[in-house]
């Protein structure tokens, strides 16, 4: 019980102190080099090098203003801890659904920053680059209407949907599982 709690206050701390959020022992890269840390692990079950992955990750919590969101970099934190553990990059398929209120951090500068007092979108370039490896981003539809969000202020490659459960349910169906996290 103890230790569960040292693991909680840890954790705790390095969600609420970003500074502290890159925890020694972990590191960037092989694909990603300014974002996505990961640490080197001993693993009990092996993972081919042949595996297909197909995940969507879903995201409504938006960024603190300037921030990269969580779950974008968790993403990319999927892609280099699995081409670091032997997997090819081509075998990685990943898409990134939006709503609720992180629809604004797929948003242009114009509108992000009239929304966030002039605050740079700090998610925008790591969306760039995730995109430059493959990654898919898709906008609930519903979500945009509710944020006044149109199609001409997202940026470059950013698609919109419906609604997320209709990207979710169109992933599916194309193999997608969708992560937990």
């Amino acid at each position: 019980m103890r230790y569960f709690k040292t693991a909680l206050f840890l954790s705790v701390l390095t969600l609420n102190n970003p500074a502290n959020a890159q925890l020694e022992g972990f590191k960037t890269g092989p694909v990603f080099d300014e974002f996505g840390p990961t640490a080197s692990v001993q693993t009990d079950i092996p993972i081919a090098a042949t595996t297909q992955f197909r995940i969507a990750f879903d995201v409504a919590k938006k960024a603190d203003a300037g921030k990269l969101n969580r779950t974008i970099e968790s993403a990319a934190r999927f892609i280099n801890m699995h081409v670091a553990a032997g997997i090819p990059a081509e075998n990685i398929k990943l898409a990134i659904v939006v709503h609720g209120g992180a629809s604004l951090d797929l948003t242009k500068q114009q509108l992000y920053g009239t929304r966030n007092d002039g605050t740079a979108n700090g998610s925008a370039k790591a969306i760039d680059t995730l995109q430059k490896h493959g990654v898919e981003f898709r906008l609930c539809g519903q979500s945009a209407a509710a944020h006044k969000i149109t199609n001409a202020d997202l940026l470059p490659g950013v698609k919109m949907d419906l609604s997320a459960m209709t990207a979710h349910a169109l992933l599916q169906q194309q193999g997608y599982t969708l992560n937990p996290f």
